[in-house]
């Protein structure tokens, strides 16, 4: 699964690439037809191409993005590629990121990169353990090994300082993209996302999850986001995206099992039988009872304030610390309202 945050070093060395590459550039991410106002958006992945994109791959399979006059392209990150910097220099229209604070961070380095819609209506990130050592709440880490991942690491220490934990009553380890450590007793949990169904298989079925956004950590997963001008020069085809994407995201929940044959179809590298395992995880993060009320892809300025606080208390950023208006955006959400309540 993607990595869950940016690191501050590469936001800092990157500033001054984004700005000279924005000068250099025209933004090629819109362009309007004058006859037929039709607007080619690329999309640019925090990761690699995953069911974090089912939505898409459906809206675009059913038409919905046509509908709207928008052609839309899905362009695949890596761990050398730095999404986020190609998008404040125009290369991509808008991207998606999996974990909000990698938003946060880049505002606060100078990056002009703003989020105007979250996928998944809470974070999947997970700490996992087993019956044995059952690991259900914060404070069942206490004298405890938990193992994750170094760009996660800061998310641990957020989230023990969140619930009044002290760093020292707590050994903490690296792990990398498997789950051995807690098989084999190094660790009494490991971490990852719920949704990775093919790492998790291995743990069997005594595991004990404790979700991070249940732990008082709340943080916006599958998060889309675009630069300061892209809203003020093309929020309308912004609209058009979101609208589209919300129809598609709704028509995986309606139809997901042949919304895993189109994203297999569109990306034959996927496993057709774990995507069919995963994809109820996916929809049950992209639609719950909040968004019955608020709509599929809904944030709120309190859940940004409060992870704005929980980094800056843990001296998490570079430059200054970000407000609410730096880091989110509700207008494409206002405007697209009432699709995303209907297919909620």
């Amino acid at each position: 699964m993607s990595q869950l945050m940016m690191d501050r070093r590469r936001f800092l060395s990157n500033s001054a690439l984004v700005g000279g590459l924005a000068a250099a550039q025209t933004f090629i991410g819109v362009r309007a037809g004058h006859a037929s106002d039709e607007a080619a958006v690329r999309m640019q992945l925090g990761w690699l191409a995953s069911n974090g994109v089912i939505g898409e791959v459906a809206a675009m399979k059913k038409g919905f993005f046509k509908e709207q006059g928008v052609t839309l392209t899905i362009v695949p990150g890596g761990p050398n590629v730095d999404g986020v910097a190609g998008v404040a220099a125009g290369q991509s229209t808008i991207g998606q990121l999996s974990s909000s604070p990698s938003i946060m961070l880049a505002r606060s380095a100078g990056v002009p990169v703003k989020a105007f819609l979250a996928g998944y209506r809470k974070h999947p990130f997970t700490y996992f353990s087993k019956q044995a050592k059952p690991i259900r709440t914060p404070q069942d880490m206490i004298g405890k090994t938990i193992a994750t991942p170094p760009t996660s690491m800061v998310l641990l220490k957020a989230l023990l300082a969140k619930n009044g934990i002290a760093e020292s009553q707590v050994k903490i380890v690296n792990m990398g993209s498997d789950m051995n450590q807690l098989l084999t007793g190094q660790a009494d949990a490991v971490s990852g996302w719920v949704t990775n169904t093919n790492a998790l298989a291995v743990l069997g079925d005594d595991r004990v999850d404790m979700m991070l956004w249940d732990a008082r950590l709340q943080l916006y997963a599958n998060v889309y986001y675009t630069t300061d001008q892209q809203l003020d020069e093309h929020s309308n085809v912004l609209v058009r995206f979101t609208t589209a994407a919300a129809k598609g995201w709704g028509y995986v929940r309606d139809n997901p099992e042949e919304a895993v044959d189109m994203l297999v179809e569109a990306y034959p590298n996927l496993d057709k039988a774990s995507e069919l395992k995963a994809v109820r995880s996916v929809i049950d993060f992209s639609f719950g009872d909040s968004t019955k009320e608020t709509g599929w892809g809904a944030m709120s300025k309190e859940n940004w304030a409060a992870q704005i606080k929980a980094y800056a208390d843990l001296k998490q950023f570079a430059g200054a610390v970000p407000t609410v208006d730096d880091v989110a955006t509700m207008s494409i959400l206002e405007a697209t309202a009432a699709i995303r309540k209907k297919v909620g």
